[in-house]
């Protein structure tokens, strides 16, 4: 038998691309994680690029006037909310935390009275099953309560390491002034350092990703944004009402967060939290959240077809296995990620996902 050392060079060529592209995407974020203060200084430049290009077409200034003017407007804005913010987020982190085994014991409560008041006699369920029913639901309970309680301990940890947050800020906020000032020289130094085909290359395949991954990003991040700004205003109006709201931040938080989620929305949280609210008595506030959630949805359905020019191309079951693949790597940030890796999956290796795979790498070429 004649082996075709041609056909497997090409074969095995090809299945090594695909492997060190999973591998150099791995360690892309990997990378982006460990360099975050950097990450977050070039995704706030990017935000605030527009302004300073405003600034000088408009009033004739020089990039490095426009920058700093511009630069300090910004800063002002992020340290005010961030302090805002880290306040906020301590408080209601602290008060949430030292509350958290009553909240559970009322919704197993709660989830005791409805299950009483099913007659389950006429259903002839045998005890035993009736047992392990209640035994599943303390245990459910028992084990989201120990999650939220090592999340929110983990944050106050992380928000009160004084050391580290400062180091953190004074990082990002240097690296945004010297990118938003000194922009060009930096991509002059990319292109001199680098060969120029390689550099051609790179530049082709990043136009190409921020085309299809840029353009997702930035629609979600504005829709996210929104959903997160109308909820937190609704839910500290609730507050100020008298309303049985005591974590309007980390609720707004949480919420801004399931909706960044591909297939999952706002109302995987609204809508609970509402019906629990109800079955505790408290209707005014169930009808409050209904009614915010519509608020959310028409600002949601006017502001989503101007910014968003197209979907993201991938059917659900994939990205469902995207966001579990990422939670099991990644951890809860992974929900996140993993569509994102999807889509730079998808747009790199698009000509062979439309071929098929396998049939790409293996099908001999006529």
């Amino acid at each position: 038998m004649i082996i075709d050392m041609n056909y497997w060079s090409k074969v095995f060529r090809k299945i090594i691309i695909f492997l060190l592209s999973i591998l150099g995407i791995y360690l892309g974020f990997k990378l982006a994680i460990f360099y975050i203060p950097f990450l977050i200084a070039f995704i706030l430049s990017l935000l605030i690029e527009p302004i300073i290009r405003f600034c000088m077409r408009n009033f004739k200034l020089k990039r490095r006037t426009s920058a700093i003017i511009v630069f300090i407007i910004a800063l002002t804005a992020i340290i005010g909310l961030l302090a805002w913010g880290i306040i906020a987020l301590i408080s209601e982190s602290s008060n949430l935390l030292s509350s958290l085994n009553i909240y559970v014991e009322k919704i197993s409560y709660q989830f005791s009275e409805i299950i009483s008041k099913i007659d389950l006699s006429k259903l002839r369920i045998p005890n035993e099953i009736i047992e392990t029913i209640y035994s599943s639901g303390r245990g459910l309970l028992a084990t989201g309560a120990d999650f939220l309680k090592g999340l929110l301990t983990n944050l106050l940890n992380f928000i009160t390491s004084i050391p580290t947050i400062g180091v953190y800020t004074v990082i990002c906020i240097l690296s945004l002034y010297f990118i938003c000032t000194d922009k060009i020289y930096m991509i002059d130094q990319l292109e001199h350092h680098f060969p120029e085909m390689w550099v051609k290359k790179l530049t082709k395949h990043i136009k190409e990703i921020a085309k299809s991954l840029g353009c997702y990003l930035k629609a979600e991040a504005i829709l996210v944004l929104v959903t997160f700004s109308v909820c937190l205003i609704g839910l500290y109006i609730f507050k100020l009402a008298g309303l049985n709201v005591q974590y309007p931040l980390m609720a707004a938080l949480g919420i801004g967060f399931v909706d960044a989620l591909p297939i999952f929305g706002s109302s995987a949280v609204i809508i609970p939290w509402a019906v629990i609210s109800a079955c505790d008595g408290d209707l005014t506030l169930a009808i409050s959240l209904i009614v915010l959630l519509a608020i959310m949805g028409i600002v949601r359905q006017f502001v989503q077809p101007k910014v968003v020019a197209r979907q993201i191309g991938i059917h659900p079951i994939f990205t469902l296995i995207a966001m579990y693949t990422g939670f099991k790597f990644i951890g809860i940030i992974g929900l996140l990620i993993g569509p994102i890796i999807l889509i730079i999956l998808k747009n790199i290796f698009g000509t062979m996902i439309d071929k098929g795979v396998a049939k790409s790498i293996f099908e001999r070429e006529i």
